[in-house]
This record gives structure tokens, C-alpha cells and sequence, in this order.
């Protein structure tokens, strides 16, 4: 049972990391209509920002990764204003085949200010745990689980209860209506960009001590939290998170509990397969909504 309920915190933790990154691919898409391929590395760019002010500057932890927010608001932001606002007229898939050329911009420039070696990060706790339930869970565990729960929740109250949430609706539900409402569009767009580039650093910071900062290391957790989107649905801003959740227990649990005789682990196959299978019976996922055009 210990070794359950354990299985289930880990789950949350890494669900936080999901479920920030799925945020942060759900928010662009929503404003932008643009389905952000260089989310994750973006997210591994401005995770260098952070490893590179503790290593060679002797930053602490908390300290870099506010420079590391302030970098990652500051790309997003030069990237909508330069590149985004300009192909308001590109089609859907031409915006999609602009994202990969920006990854693959970040991904040349990387090695070049940054150095070609990974960087280790540290624990936002590195010592203490507690037994919770026959489990043991680390304070680090219980911070990232804790952090992500109130980002998202505090995200959350803005769009659904603030002005800035509503205009954040609006642009979502229909950009050219919500101009002519008097919505500042173009503000809100660059707002989400610049939000979505503040959880991609979280989420990288929180997944780097578990590996090393590297130009790969954000790759999982950006095809994660992809199929978050896909598995929860791209009408809404929560279905994502819950569909990252889902995916992390069912990941976890089918990995442990789920061996073939020479050890090589299937969690992640089946798990694509049943999400395949699932979208087969809801092709617009848990939380989405078929979306009707009236003539």
C-alpha cells in the first residue's frame, strides 16, 4: 500500500510538471490559434538562464529563477511582437511550421551562448522528507506538487473572475469579435506569450534536477503535455491539466505494475495507444466540444 500511495505522490509531482507545460501550450493556442511545437524549447532556453546563474554565478536557486521568469517573459514577448503579429494572415499549419523554425533557432543558438555541456540544477529542497501514509515523499516532492497546484489554481481565478481573464475568454473564443468589442487584443496575445513562457521555466526548472539541463531534456515533457492537450481537449484551459494528471498516474502506475520478462518497461506505448483509442470514441477529448458553425 506504501509503495501505492507513493507511486501516486510521484505521479502528482510529475503531473505538476505536465500540467504546467500543457498551460502553457493551451494558452498560446487559444489567443494565438497557433500550436506552439517550440514550447519545450523554449522552456529548455530559459531553464539554461537559470542553470547558468547558479553554476558560473553563485545565484541561489529562488533568485535565478526569477531571472529565469523575466528571460522567459521577455522571449515570449519579442517573439509575438516580432514574428507572431506578422503572420496574422499565415495559415493555421504555416504558423505551426513557423514554431518549428523557431525551435530549430533556439536549438542552433543554444550551444553557442550557453556552451555545449549540460548544467546541473539543484532541488528547491534538496534534504528532509516525510512519511505520509506508509509513503515517503521529500519536501522538494511536496513543494512542486504544491507550487504547480496554486499556479494553476491562481491562473485560473484570473481568467474565470478578473477583466484580464475575460479579455483572455474573449480573444480565445473569437479574436476578430473581440477586437471589435474593444478587447485589446493584441495586449492579451502578448500577455499569454509571455505567461506561457513564466510556466515553461517553472515546469523546466522542476524537471532538471531529476536529469541535467540539456538541449534534450525538455523533450518528454513537451510530448507530454501535448498529448495532455489532445487527451483533454483544446476547447478549454483546464482540460489540458486534467489530461495531464490522468496521464502521469496511468504512466507511473502501468510502468511499475506492468513488466515484460527481460525488464523493458511499456508504460509510455500503451499509454499512447489507449489515448489513440480513446480519441477513436471522443476525437475532441475529455472536456472538448465539437465546434458548430452556424450559416
Amino acid at each position: 500500500m506504501g509503495i501505492f500511495i507513493e507511486i501516486i505522490f510521484r505521479s502528482l509531482e510529475y503531473g505538476s510538471i505536465y500540467a504546467l507545460a500543457a498551460l502553457s501550450i493551451i494558452l498560446v493556442y487559444r489567443t494565438s490559434n497557433i500550436t506552439n511545437f517550440a514550447q519545450g524549447v523554449l522552456a529548455m532556453f530559459n531553464t539554461y538562464v537559470v542553470a547558468t546563474a547558479v553554476n558560473k554565478y553563485g545565484i541561489p536557486i529562488y533568485g535565478a529563477v526569477v531571472i529565469g521568469i523575466v528571460s522567459a517573459i521577455v522571449v515570449g514577448i519579442l517573439i509575438d511582437i516580432i514574428i507572431i503579429r506578422n503572420a496574422k494572415k499565415v495559415s493555421p499549419v504555416g504558423k505551426q511550421i513557423i514554431t518549428l523554425g523557431i525551435m530549430a533557432i533556439i536549438l542552433g543558438a543554444a550551444p553557442f551562448i550557453f556552451g555545449y555541456y549540460d548544467l546541473s540544477l539543484p532541488k528547491f529542497f534538496p534534504n528532509g522528507s516525510l512519511t505520509i501514509i506508509g509513503a515517503q515523499l521529500s519536501y522538494n516532492a511536496i513543494f512542486n506538487i504544491s507550487l504547480g497546484v496554486v499556479i494553476m489554481l491562481a491562473l485560473f481565478y484570473v481568467i474565470q473572475r478578473t477583466k484580464w481573464g475575460l479579455a483572455i475568454r474573449t480573444t480565445a473564443s473569437n479574436e476578430v469579435t473581440a477586437r471589435l468589442m474593444g478587447v485589446p487584443t493584441k495586449t492579451v496575445t502578448m500577455l499569454s506569450w509571455a505567461i506561457a513562457g513564466a510556466l515553461s521555466v517553472l515546469a523546466g526548472t522542476m524537471t532538471a534536477p531529476f536529469s541535467n539541463v540539456s538541449l534534450t531534456f525538455m523533450n518528454d515533457v513537451q510530448i507530454i503535455a501535448l498529448l495532455a492537450c489532445v487527451l483533454g481537449g483544446f476547447q478549454t484551459f483546464h482540460g489540458p491539466v486534467l489530461g495531464a494528471y490522468i496521464i502521469s498516474i496511468s504512466l507511473n502506475l502501468i510502468t511499475f505494475y506492468m513488466r515484460v520478462p527481460d525488464g523493458t518497461v511499456w508504460g509510455k506505448p500503451l499509454i499512447y495507444l489507449l489515448i489513440l483509442l480513446f480519441l477513436v470514441v471522443r476525437p475532441n477529448g475529455l472536456i472538448g466540444k465539437k465546434l458548430v458553425k452556424k450559416v
